[in-house]
């Protein structure tokens, strides 16, 4: 299956559950092929958890849902060498991060020891318990929530944890006709038996193997390192993006391309994506959060201000 008519399916079956948020979902699915992580920072009650278990029902994939609060362990989330009396000796019991798709709720409500337990897993695709390391199913794929509002009894995740996530979305809030629609549709019961699996774990990964096919200009690459570079020596930002940010906005914009039936990778792409994947690891000088401005303001002034690659022929698909 091409990557465009995978990404059609897959967006059309969680919509069955998800209104009014294609949009949204394209860039989750976008995140799934590039390898990514997501974070989803947004208000309850607006279809988080529901967008999570649409999805692994679509995509034929396991999920496992933990509930981040002050007292989970990162034993809780990994798992732990237990010792059965019956056969007198020690047994692995497996975490629930022992699956394709994890639902992180709330991440931002457990304590930062608990919060790091996510972070081998995350970069290197296995956790490591009692010093052994256990690879984890693939493809592993993180979706946490935060509430961006409530601070108490919260822990704000570190920048080496936010630097993980690919992305970082919100689902907003519906507008009126997609509310009643959902209503009408939804009201009295979520009807997942009707989202049927449109692919599964190998399919996936065979399409994530095959964006490696996709072209990067060199132009377009230096227009990634410029943009991400722009955001190290930005007045009023103590600390810009990582190489890591590159390698993430290289990676989703191959996937985005390769979504929209391209080969290549254009500058619009890297535009439109940057606004997701830069911002939420940039870390601000008190006096510019004072002032009011954000990591989604300074990626937006740094997309007016470094130059774009000219459109000339054959710059984007050599």
């Amino acid at each position: 299956m091409e990557i465009s008519a995978f990404a059609a399916k897959l967006a059309a079956e969680t919509e069955k559950i998800i209104l009014g948020k294609h949009d949204r979902i394209e860039l989750i699915i976008a995140a799934l092929l590039a390898g990514g992580h997501i974070l989803l920072d947004d208000l309850p009650g607006v279809g988080k958890t529901t967008l999570v278990k649409t999805l692994s029902l679509a995509s034929g994939c396991a999920s496992r849902r933990v509930q981040f609060v002050p007292d989970l362990l990162p034993s809780d989330i990994t798992g732990m060498n237990i010792f059965d009396q019956r056969t007198g000796e020690f047994r692995l019991l497996r975490g629930p991060v022992f699956t394709h798709i994890l639902l992180a709720d709330e991440i931002n409500r457990a304590v930062p020891r608990t919060q790091s337990a996510l972070l081998e897993a995350m970069e290197e695709q296995h956790v490591t318990i009692d010093g052994e390391t256990l690879p984890l199913p693939a493809p592993f794929f993180v979706l946490a929530t935060q509430n961006p509002v409530e601070s108490e009894s919260t822990f704000r995740l570190p920048a080496a944890q936010m630097d993980r996530f690919l992305m970082r979305l919100s689902m907003g809030y519906p507008d009126a006709a997609e509310e009643a629609q959902m209503l009408r549709n939804l009201g009295d019961a979520m009807p997942f038996d009707q989202v049927r699996a449109v692919t599964g774990p190998e399919e996936i990964l065979a399409l994530r193997a095959s964006l490696q096919n996709i072209q990067v200009s060199d132009a377009v690459t230096e227009y990634i390192v410029a943009l991400v570079a722009a955001t190290r020596g930005c007045p009023g930002v103590a600390m810009g993006a990582s190489p890591r940010a590159s390698r993430a906005l290289f990676r989703v914009a191959k996937a985005w391309a390769a979504m929209r039936g391209r080969a290549f990778v254009t500058p619009d792409d890297v535009q439109y994506l940057a606004r997701f994947v830069l911002p939420h690891r940039l870390l601000l000088e008190s006096e510019a959060q004072l002032a009011g401005r954000t990591g989604e303001t300074v990626v937006a002034e740094l997309l007016e201000s470094v130059p774009v690659p000219p459109a000339q022929s054959g710059i984007y698909d050599e």
